[in-house]
């Protein structure tokens, strides 16, 4: 029986039974609609060009509409005009102003626009499709897309378009188009983590995501990483500080989130003056467009901010023992009279000897310059509104895991043992493993940033974030160690190999896949696992559809700095009513906005019956809003509820 106290207060919604028995009938229409389609991209890494121009294109779905439409009526030509019109309006529309027939331009355009448009708000009930349309033009768009039949319609609907023209609204109008047409496609968005590192600008990626209505992601190591940071972990500030120099990523620091970086600058250029820092040279993957880099200071200034994050995590180290890290203390492990460093029992040299800020006796200590250096970063951090922004929106939009229409949603591994069995994890006095540990991370990561300031709670939440990033046993990790000291400061390579998690070898087959699935109460026979973290190696043959089709890793490459190793430029995965697919992606062109706009698309599953809302979780929400509302008509026709 639902609460008559609930019941009553459900009626000052839908005071009479016909306004409930209205809302019945249009919850269970909307339940018989096909789902609409879901897309997930995973390991974005600050590749802001590339990531999106997958998300305007749908991944390239937008152009197959077109195709579809037009093939019969518009040239090659003028098809891919008018997908580039769609993808990038802003940079697309200032050329065609300078047509002699712009208006007519814009006339036929508005046309053509609204026909892509009603193709992709097919699927939608027209209540939804007025929640996405851009408010100064919703009534317009709404009469244009929803034409009835009839002998006055087309004259109707030609006097709008002509108004819209003749009044200098044509660029206005089919910006609105073009960006509608973007997010109808696109239903519901899932980022399998790491926005952030490697490339230029992940802030303009966050930007974009945050104008999705329906969006989740999935914390990844990176995500952590800065996450950490802006909660006051200054051993993460130093990390993403480090990591974006040695990507030359000083646009997205200084320009972007304005992190002061001069006295770290100042104190490197000083300190490291007569030292080449030949193995902190940062890779140019990108050029700055307003901080051009002086090779020679970036190299001290990464080298610089390195020994200081080292100093940082050693400190972090020492002081939770719990975290089992105490074989990562290297800056103890150098012999400065021999030049060398003992790594886990075994002595190598050092290929780079100069350690002026690091006093044997007491090697983790920050000396005061480099106190002061960390306390102008701290402050930048801590009061960079636009940098919170962002971690606000990661933390709102965000969580470890996540079950969504029977797809379990993940970044890295979960953590499993040599025989196969989830790991069991010591922690917080608990023993962890599963959907237990994921969610007892969930818990963490929030109190690093919401827990009471300057409570214990807080400051050991803040701590794990580190641990998070790199520990051994951190699901968003899943390796066995990190080796970033390694590939600084010692030549042989096999002490830069970073072991992965048995999961990674698990779930190449299908038993494991199954028992991931069972864990997070996911049925094995309609659940799929979608994961990121791992680039998959396609130029060598390795498939992304791992567990017999359980599972598929998606992190395909969107990252430049990954594409040699994958040799293709990302994956999109696309789950809609009839099919799961993968889109393979060719890398962005240099100095190009516009990719292929028509990937590689392989359906890994075809689905024998079309899945309509009623399937999805939405369907579930919707059941439950019907039973209440079935229970409130009931309760007006007997009585018990008085109707107004």
């Amino acid at each position: 029986m639902t609460d008559e106290h609930y019941l009553k207060l459900l009626a000052k919604k839908y005071p009479n039974a016909e306004a409930a028995a209205s809302e019945i009938i249009n919850l269970r229409a909307i339940m018989s609609l096909p789902k609409g389609t879901e897309y997930f991209f995973s390991d974005l890494h600050g590749e802001h060009e590339a990531f999106l121009f997958q998300l305007k294109s749908a991944s390239g779905v937008v152009r197959k509409k077109i195709d579809e439409l037009f093939e019969q009526s518009i040239s090659e030509e003028g098809r891919a005009a008018l997908a580039k019109l769609i993808y990038y309006p802003e940079l697309e529309l200032p050329c065609a102003e300078k047509k002699e027939n712009f208006d007519d331009w814009c006339r036929i355009t508005i046309y053509r626009l609204v026909e892509v448009c009603k193709e992709a708000s097919s699927k939608y009930t027209r209540s939804k499709v007025r929640k996405k349309l851009p408010e100064n033009f919703a009534y317009i768009i709404d009469e244009l897309l929803h034409a009835e039949s009839g002998a006055n319609k087309p004259h109707y609907h030609n006097e709008i378009i002509r108004s819209i023209v003749d009044t200098g609204m044509g660029v206005e109008f089919i910006t609105a188009l073009c960006k509608l047409i973007q997010q109808l496609l696109i239903d519901r968005l899932h980022i399998i983590g790491d926005i952030f590192d490697r490339g230029p600008r992940p802030d303009s990626i966050l930007d974009a995501l945050a104008e999705f209505r329906d969006i989740d992601i999935q914390w990844g190591n990176h995500d952590i990483s800065w996450m950490g940071a802006a909660s006051g972990n200054t051993a993460l500030m130093a990390n993403v500080i480090r990591v974006g120099i040695r990507y030359n990523t000083f646009d997205l620091l200084e320009d972007g989130y304005g992190i002061n970086l001069r006295p770290l600058s100042a104190f490197a250029e000083r300190v490291y003056r007569d030292d080449p820092c030949e193995f902190f040279t940062p890779h140019i993957l990108d050029e700055n467009q307003y901080d051009p880099v002086d090779l020679p200071l970036a190299a001290k200034m990464h080298k610089a901010i390195a020994i200081i994050q080292f100093k940082l995590e050693g400190q972090l180290i020492e002081k939770h023992p719990e975290y089992g890290m105490g074989a990562r203390l290297l800056l103890k492990q150098i012999d400065s009279k021999n030049d060398t460093v003992t790594v886990e029992g075994k002595v190598y040299p050092l290929r780079d000897t100069s350690f002026p800020t690091v006093d044997p006796k007491d090697p983790l200590a920050l000396t005061q310059e480099e106190q002061e250096v960390m306390k102008a970063i701290s402050y930048s951090f801590l009061h960079s509104e636009r940098l919170q922004k962002h971690i606000r929106f990661l933390y709102s939009h965000g969580s470890m895991y996540l079950c969504a229409n029977g797809n379990l949603l993940y970044h890295g591994c979960i953590p499993m043992t040599e025989d196969g069995e989830f790991e069991t994890i010591k922690i917080g006095g608990r023993n962890l493993k599963g959907k237990e540990y994921f969610e007892y991370l969930d818990t963490v990561v929030r109190d690093a940033y919401f827990a009471p300031r300057d409570t214990p709670e807080r400051e050991r939440a803040r701590d794990m974030m580190w641990y998070l990033w790199c520990g051994s046993k951190s699901p968003v990790f899943g390796k066995s160690r990190i080796t970033t000291f390694e590939r600084y400061f010692i030549e042989d390579k096999e002490t830069h190999f970073e072991k992965m998690n048995p999961y990674y070898r698990f779930i190449e087959h299908r038993e494991p896949c199954v028992k991931i699935l069972r864990e997070f109460g996911l049925d094995p026979e309609t659940s799929h696992i979608i994961n990121g973290h791992v680039p998959v190696k396609h130029k060598q043959g390795e498939n992304p559809v791992k567990g017999d089709g359980l599972l598929f890793m998606i992190d395909g490459g969107i990252a430049k700095s990954y594409q040699k190793q994958t040799g293709i430029g990302g994956y999109t995965f696309i789950a809609n009513s009839r099919y799961l697919a993968l889109a393979e992606h060719k890398p962005l062109k240099p100095g190009s906005l516009f990719g292929e706009d028509s990937p590689k698309v392989v359906v890994v599953e075809a689905i024998k019956k079309r899945v309509t809302v009623a399937d999805t979780d939405t369907g579930a929400e919707l059941s439950s809003q019907i039973r209440d509302l079935t229970a409130l008509l009931r309760s007006y026709r007997n009585g018990a509820i008085k109707e107004k």
